[in-house]
């Protein structure tokens, strides 16, 4: 247990503060309620860096509210974020490097979400072990709005039977009850750790903890990242049992709510876990892209190909590259080869439309596909075709002149190399 202030003065130390500084530059991300950005903040932290680092080691120090923030969430639903401002995300990860090591030691090894060395993969691949071990259904547990409703006076208690320094008690109770600004007016906190900041993270696995030890004690399967928890178990019947059992668990004890309507007794092939499925073939669990994680991807790419956006085509394949690459990355544990193939060959036509609209006149056309290896004749007559942009983009000629080799010198990225 950490009972002295040694905690806070790491905390507050200038090295500790400067990587912290660093990493929040590299994330980027938008300013908050003071509407001031990296650059601004580090003016501002020169400037007034040494009173705000005393304030802190004295207990006095005020965060400002966060800036409230929707992004739409995959379901239709929105997902509600709260942006601090860099200077105090640049405090929360200072906290955040000194405190991670002290509680990730306590965390439970079927905890993967937001710690050091582990990751979304080897999640999915312990949830697929355990149905390959006969644990053929999964409890599916949702939490609703958890980071909306987590109990401060809850996980203060929990954060306090590991570290007694008081200034950084404060400091994090401080953070909780920091307040919301939405549409100019600030509302107090009174529960929940708002998502945006880099110290969310860190307070949900201490308040999930104490879950992943009830599941422990128990004697459960369990995967869990972040507040996505599946329990893996041989029978729909005991699935049903342990459900009701955990359910009473988190809302008596955590003073948390299950969403009923989300969560469920299934074959793990009727769910969706981290934005992946398993499915049995030849007597092994094979991992697979459900729809609508494939659907997500395919609107993203739409809107990037559309003809009518107006940008370079420089500029469009970047965003492509990281948009493929990002999705290739992660779902590459999964079985997509080809699936990868046809959405390279549809990229590409997608691109060849773009390029047709943006050759406009005849001539301009003609001189291209010519200089692209299309005879005279050919280009002269694709050069005049009165088709549209898309049925034109599926001709031979086109699809000789802007084959894989020419998109591959434009820099576009093709899937089907990332995931291999």
């Amino acid at each position: 247990m950490e009972t002295n202030d040694n905690l806070i003065r790491k905390i507050i130390s200038p090295d500790n503060l400067n990587l912290a500084f660093v990493k929040v530059k590299r994330n980027k991300g938008a300013a908050g309620v003071d509407a001031k950005d990296i650059e601004a903040t580090r003016l501002h932290l020169k400037e007034q860096g040494q009173e705000i680092i005393r304030l802190i080691q004295d207990g006095k120090y005020k965060p400002q509210p966060v800036r409230r923030v929707e992004i739409p969430k995959p379901d239709g639903g929105k997902r509600k974020l709260g942006i601090p401002t860099v200077a105090d995300r640049v405090i929360q990860q200072a906290m955040v490097q000194v405190l991670t090591p002290i509680f990730d030691r306590l965390f439970n090894p079927n905890s993967y979400g937001f710690r050091p060395n582990k990751s979304a993969h080897q999640a999915i691949e312990q949830a697929r072990t355990y149905i390959e071990d006969g644990y053929q259904f999964v409890v599916d547990i949702d939490l609703e709005k958890f980071f909306d409703k987590v109990h401060h006076d809850k996980l203060m208690s929990l954060i306090s039977k590991t570290i007694e320094d008081k200034p950084t008690l404060k400091l994090i109770r401080r953070y909780l009850q920091a307040g919301i600004m939405e549409n100019g007016l600030v509302t107090v906190n009174r529960e929940g750790t708002p998502q945006g900041g880099p110290l969310s993270p860190l307070l949900s696995n201490i308040m999930l903890n104490e879950l992943d030890k009830e599941l422990e004690k128990r004697g459960h399967k369990f995967v869990r990242y972040a507040d996505d928890c599946n329990i893996y178990v041989k029978s729909h019947k005991a699935g049903e049992r342990v459900k009701q059992g955990i359910t009473d668990f988190i809302e008596k004890k955590l003073k948390l709510k299950v969403n009923e309507g989300k969560s469920a007794v299934e074959k793990p092939v009727a769910r969706i876990f981290l934005g992946m499925s398993f499915y049995s073939s030849s007597n092994n669990t094979r991992v697979y892209v459900p729809k609508k994680s494939k659907k997500r991807l395919e609107e993203k790419l739409k809107k990037l190909t559309n003809r009518n956006w107006g940008i370079a085509m420089e500029y469009r394949i970047l965003k492509i590259n990281q948009l493929i690459q990002g999705w290739g990355n992660y779902f590459k544990i999964a079985d997509i080869k080809k699936y990868a193939g046809k959405i390279d060959g549809h990229i590409r036509r997608r691109l060849r439309a773009c390029r047709w609209k943006e050759w406009k006149k005849v001539r301009t056309k003609f001189r291209n596909l010519t200089r692209l290896g299309i005879k005279k004749g050919k280009a002269w007559q694709y050069a005049n075709s009165r088709k549209g942009y898309w049925r034109n983009s599926k001709s031979p000629a086109l699809d000789q002149a802007m084959n894989n080799r020419y998109w591959l010198q434009q820099g576009l990225k093709q899937l089907t190399n990332i995931i291999t």
